[in-house]
């Protein structure tokens, strides 16, 4: 398969670690947020970490070039609906997830579980952790902001979340999820779910080491796209769209 990277930072150069040792080959390497469609048309398939500014550029740009887009950027999703129209107009496809790693999305389904276990019990207070390094832009991260969405699917005693620094004061909103995002050093990504009462708590965390589990998983999900046309995630890669 030949991959073209846009976006060549620390994520590109992950990804392209794992692509060629599963034998694939690297055909473009794109920094320039200036660049044109027709540089990637020796590619296969396109991925793309870059900057939620540039993500909805980008991804429009593959349209234009004919070929499959997987995209790791977050905080783009303002745009989402534009997009699916588009790609529905060209007949393309895209792959997106707020975050390509396993275990996070196994953390997203148990997050799901949790829940809905906890519905009842409404002694206990849920609230969400996340820190990532210091030079992530989006805050929340999408991972937070999916595991946040779900939570409130699932919890009747919650109809928002409320987004804050460490340092910050909590809403005293008491139908406000509070969701606390730290930026600090090279943390590559930390989420943590807590549900807190007056007698003991109850915590599941997600704790990624490194890159190589996000671009691990996003050169499968470019294998995985293969001759496909559409809108998937990792939900329907991995088979949890039904639940």
């Amino acid at each position: 398969m030949k991959i073209a990277l846009i976006g060549y930072g620390k994520m590109g150069r992950a990804i392209e670690e794992i692509a060629l040792k599963a034998g694939h080959s690297i055909v473009c390497k794109i920094s320039n947020p200036d660049f044109l469609a027709s540089e990637l048309t020796n590619a296969d398939i396109a991925i793309e970490f870059t900057r939620p500014e540039a993500a909805t550029s980008n991804i429009l740009k593959c349209f234009d070039a004919n070929i499959p887009v997987v995209v790791g950027t977050t905080g783009w999703y303002n745009d989402f609906n534009k997009v699916s129209e588009i790609l529905k107009e060209k007949n393309q496809a895209l792959f997106y997830a707020t975050n390509f790693s396993l275990g996070v999305n196994i953390f997203f389904e148990l997050n799901k579980t949790l829940a809905q276990l906890m519905n009842p019990h409404v002694m206990y207070e849920p609230s969400l952790l996340e820190a990532h390094h210091l030079q992530k832009k989006d805050a929340p991260s999408g991972t937070a902001i999916t595991l946040a969405e779900d939570l409130l699917a699932h919890l009747d005693r919650k109809k928002e979340w409320v987004n804050r620094e460490m340092n910050e004061n909590k809403s005293d909103n008491p139908l406000a999820l509070d969701l606390v995002s730290i930026r600090e050093g090279e943390i590559p990504g930390t989420h943590t779910i807590t549900y807190c009462s007056e007698i003991d708590e109850i915590v599941i965390t997600h704790q990624a080491f490194n890159r190589m589990g996000f671009a691990s998983g996003a050169v499968k999900a470019a294998e995985w796209m293969k001759a496909k046309k559409g809108i998937y995630s990792m939900a329907d890669m991995l088979g949890y769209r039904h639940k």
